[in-house]
């Protein structure tokens, strides 16, 4: 079995613990790090490689969608997946331009995380939370 390395970066000690805990439920899926600013998450992404970076986007020294951007530069084999409360269409707009692969809000379900990682790890489409259609649509107008 493939498992899926995951790096979480978010700077609420908590937000970080609970998703580590729903993900390594999973058996194909295995946190390797943890950052609490948007420097640390670039620094271990370049020293482990990760699967996946889960990146929250208000967060300190780096914000998340500049963290998504060098990620793509620096580790294009990570995928990124932005995990936030900020349900704003021009932050979708901008995670997905600078090459999220994914974004969702942290109101979804655990098995939406759950999907929602191993799509982008597969990447076989760019998951978004259903509440985020909603928002997007109304961008589009």
């Amino acid at each position: 079995m493939v498992r899926i390395n995951i790096l979480i970066a978010d700077d609420h000690p908590s937000v970080r613990a609970g998703t580590r805990h729903i993900l390594e439920e999973e058996e194909d899926l295995n946190v390797i790090a943890e950052a609490a600013d948007g420097q640390a998450a670039l620094a271990l992404t370049l020293d482990l490689k990760p699967d996946v970076a889960i990146i929250d986007i208000a967060m300190p020294e780096v914000d998340g969608i500049e963290v998504a951007r060098r990620i793509r530069a620096l580790s294009p084999s990570t995928a990124v997946l932005i995990y936030t409360v900020i349900d704003d269409a021009e932050f979708i707009a901008s995670a997905l331009e600078v090459g999220a692969d994914g974004y969702l809000l942290k109101s979804v379900r655990r098995s939406e995380l759950i999907q929602a990682v191993r799509q982008v790890y597969n990447r076989r489409e760019r998951p978004l939370g259903s509440d985020l259609w909603k928002v997007i649509d109304s961008f589009g107008r």
